[in-house]
């Protein structure tokens, strides 16, 4: 016979279970392992929580003491969007560099060594691969993230990496459905919205999310956007049109439903992220992430009473939450029984996944391409002048994470010099540079006006100036060399300034 106490306790249980909030720090504070020993059953870690291999597995460690089942996720992208290597750049080009490559198996090998890398320090979730297709250039959120805007590409790429991540014992969690890709609006700061046909809505966004689906993918994490041919009134992540009728029903998925960041201002803005976190797993959603802004114990026991109260005042039905915190449970299941077996010796050669560390560099290599100008080319062969143009990043990305080609140009040419710029400042560069060659560093150069002009100048007083774009590559070519790198991790980097002094 089941008592109100019995059921009160499922409850309550439940409700922490479908959550995956963050915390502050380098080790598990208190609050936290307690809950987990309570029943929350996720937890979600940012740049803030990693300061080294070492000690993030010592913290996933401390973690699984506590609860082994405990799922550990991350916002680990690779390229621009990184955790593990936050405070250096990372160590594998993101999308956009491996959709220019257009090899699968190429980045079926990215995903696998980063996941390799990921299991190896105790994470068994990835918020990632971002499978939008970048139909917008002037998207401020998504661009070098993405594989590319050519739907079948991103399609096959995102299919590639899910097997990839998979394969080293990590679930991948494809993002942002149903696609997030022709939005000119930061959902981080307001709700975007699609106004396309349904007709293009499956031709182009849906395209990418069917591939995953087949491929296995073993969550998928909604966005907060407006698709009124859908839903008029609610964005995806509240939408039991989107999440149950056309992701559950209609595309026939039944992974786990993760949604993105409920302290977003698309979502908390409009609805608080307790009633949005109630109307999501009403919805469809089975876990609800919170913790890039809001990291406190407050935050847990909030959005936990809010789904209990919801259940008990019959707004959220019973059978709901009890299913979706079952899908979580057995995705942690699943992480426990293949990180055994990614672990088993010679796993990751069996499957031809087993690249090396160089993968990450070898990619960013290919992904380089390299226009000559009017100008004769000539290589650097003595240091430069490096004029960082730095546009503000998105809250995805982060401003903490270094980027450009300064140091590692240092490294080749010693006595680089470098100076960074937020506006037209073409006179300043100049005078800084003297008689130096000057290198323009770009990123998303169309995007941002300022920035194009003060290419032209630059490119007008001194035609010897190299420029790399380190964003999408969507403006014409400028300068003596123009470099494209597809994206700003530290390995496009690299390859860059072996381009521009390759003889």
């Amino acid at each position: 016979m089941t008592t109100l106490v019995d059921r009160t306790d499922t409850l309550t249980r439940d409700a922490l279970t479908v959550l995956q909030p963050g915390f502050v720090g380098t080790t598990a504070p208190d609050w936290l392992l307690r809950r987990i020993g309570e029943g929350l059953s996720s937890v979600g870690l940012f740049g803030r929580n990693i300061a080294s291999p070492g000690q993030l597995k010592a913290l996933t460690a401390r973690l699984r003491a506590e609860r082994e089942d405990v799922l550990v996720a991350i916002d680990e992208e690779g390229g621009d969007v990184t955790r593990l290597e936050v405070r250096t750049g990372s160590s594998f080009p993101g999308n956009y560099a491996l959709g220019s490559v257009d090899d699968v198996g190429l980045t079926r090998e990215v995903a696998a060594e980063l996941g390799r890398r990921l299991a190896e320090c105790g994470v068994d979730l990835n918020w990632a691969p971002s499978a939008d297709v970048n139909s917008n250039s002037d998207n401020p959120v998504i661009g070098v993230r993405s594989f590319g805007s050519d739907p079948t590409l991103v399609a096959r790429h995102t299919a590639a990496y899910v097997r990839g991540l998979q394969s080293a014992g990590v679930a991948a969690c494809t993002k942002h459905f149903p696609g997030h890709g022709d939005t000119a609006v930061d959902s981080h700061h307001a709700l975007p919205r699609i106004d396309v046909e349904l007709a293009t809505l499956h031709s182009r966004e849906l395209q990418p999310f069917r591939a995953a689906i087949s491929a296995g993918s073993k969550s998928v994490m909604s966005a907060h956007i407006l698709l009124p041919a859908l839903d008029r009134d609610r964005p995806a992540t509240l939408s039991p049109q989107v999440l149950t009728g056309l992701l559950r029903q209609e595309l026939g998925y039944d992974g786990l439903i993760v949604t993105d960041g409920m302290e977003m201002q698309a979502i908390s803005a409009v609805h608080g992220i307790e009633r949005g976190s109630v109307l999501a797993i009403a919805a469809g959603a089975d876990a609800i992430c919170v913790g890039g802004g809001l990291a406190d114990e407050d935050t847990v026991l909030r959005l936990r009473d809010a789904l209990v109260t919801a259940v008990r005042k019959g707004e959220l039905p019973e059978e709901r939450l009890a299913d979706a915190a079952a899908r979580v449970r057995a995705l942690a299941d699943w992480t426990r029984g293949a990180r055994g077996a990614a672990s088993e010796p010679g796993a990751a050669s069996q499957e031809g996944t087993a690249p090396g560390a160089e993968i990450g560099l070898t990619a960013a290599r290919r992904a380089v391409r390299v226009t000559v100008g009017d100008h004769p080319r000539e290589p650097l062969t003595t240091a430069p002048y490096v004029a960082a143009f730095t546009p503000v990043a998105n809250i995805a990305v982060g401003d903490e994470t270094p980027w450009g080609v300064a140091a590692e140009l240092a490294r080749l040419l010693p006595g680089t010099e470098t100076g960074t710029y937020a506006d037209a400042a073409v006179d300043d560069v100049l005078m800084a540079a003297g008689g130096r060659r000057i290198v323009a560093v770009v990123r998303d150069a169309h995007r941002h006006p300022w920035m194009s002009q003060s290419l032209d100048a630059l490119v007008a007083a001194r035609p010897d100036t190299i420029v790399v774009e380190m964003g999408l590559n969507a403006a014409p070519p400028r300068g003596a060399l123009h470099v494209a790198t597809h994206g700003a991790a530290r390995v496009c980097g690299i390859a860059a300034a072996e381009a521009v002094t390759a003889t």
